[in-house]
């Protein structure tokens, strides 16, 4: 057994010992010992971003914590059972530095497990492309993921691209920064587990957080990848602000049948970080599962699966 599973098992034994209310208390106490400037920090960007709960701590507001205990609370065996399934050092140490921060607010462990050589989605030791891949990118914004792999795989280690993108505002600058390259198809559309119509629901503060909601002024197409592609896939990125499950629904056909390397965010919700492991696996149970992340270690996200 090495070092970082005696530290996991020790944690996940810990938490499985705790209530739910025990587990928000801890993770109370553990607050009250951060500084309050990076207080002032985390209540600013769950304020922004408010994906996992409320935390406004002059005014008693700790939905954050609550959301966060109970995600530990209920579904630490899930945790578990996504830890015993990934591939190397560096996946234990990153779940094992995630779920400490949730606990304990550890800033030293995810500082250390916190993705410093590669580019977001592309661990060239882990994701290896050739030039036959036909890449699906979901929350393709203004192109800035399409561009990471051509700079990481070559303009040439492709046969076709498939650009997906929500916001109207976005597709000129899309198609400019992409125009130079061959064989790429950009679609305004959602994706989906279902075919029809969505409204787009704007972020207040970052376009790239716009998602889609079930009623509002302006309607987007959505459709789902099976039945919007004819084709083989390759490869899927997914960063659809929390629309990745029921993109992966709307793609089962396309998983089962040719297994796709997927490099999915699973950081949009507390449950995304092993729901989304155990979906794939469902579809084919034989995926070999990394995770990376790329962002600030006062809490973690842009947290990436790689299903291999």
């Amino acid at each position: 057994m090495y070092g970082i599973d005696r530290k996991f098992w020790a944690l996940a034994n810990e938490v499985q010992a705790l209530s739910q209310m025990e587990l928000y208390h801890r993770i109370r106490r553990s607050l009250d010992r951060v500084s309050p400037e990076i207080q002032k920090s985390c209540m600013d960007f769950f304020q922004q971003f408010p994906y996992w709960g409320r935390l406004d701590i002059p005014n008693g507001e700790f939905q954050f914590i609550a959301w966060k205990a109970r995600a530990l609370a209920e579904h630490i065996g899930d945790f578990a059972w996504f830890y015993e399934r990934l591939e190397d050092y560096r996946s234990k140490a990153t779940l094992y530095s995630i779920l400490n921060n949730w606990y304990r607010w550890d800033f030293q462990a995810t500082s250390r497990t916190r993705e410093t050589l590669f580019d977001d989605y592309f661990d060239l030791d882990v994701v290896k492309c050739s030039p036959e891949e036909v890449f699906v990118d979901l929350g393709a914004y203004i192109g800035d993921t399409v561009l990471s792999y051509l700079r990481n795989y070559g303009t040439d280690c492709y046969r076709r691209i498939y650009c997906y993108e929500i916001t109207p505002q976005h597709m000129p600058t899309l198609e400019k920064n992409l125009s130079g390259f061959p064989n790429i198809m950009l679609r305004n559309k959602g994706v989906s587990d279902r075919e029809g119509s969505m409204a787009l629901s704007p972020h207040a503060e970052n376009s790239s957080g716009n998602t889609l909601a079930e009623t509002g002024e302006t309607q987007i197409p959505v459709t789902t990848l099976d039945a919007d592609i004819d084709e083989t896939v390759t490869l899927i990125k997914a960063d659809i602000e929390g629309f990745e499950q029921r993109a992966l629904l709307g793609a089962a056909g396309h998983i089962r049948a040719s297994r796709p390397k997927l490099l999915i965010s699973v950081y949009h919700s507390n449950d995304d970080l092993w729901q989304i492991p155990r979906m794939i696996h469902g579809f084919y149970p034989d995926y070999r599962f990394y995770l990376r992340y790329n962002s600030s270690p006062i809490y973690p996200t842009e947290i990436t699966l790689l299903a291999i």
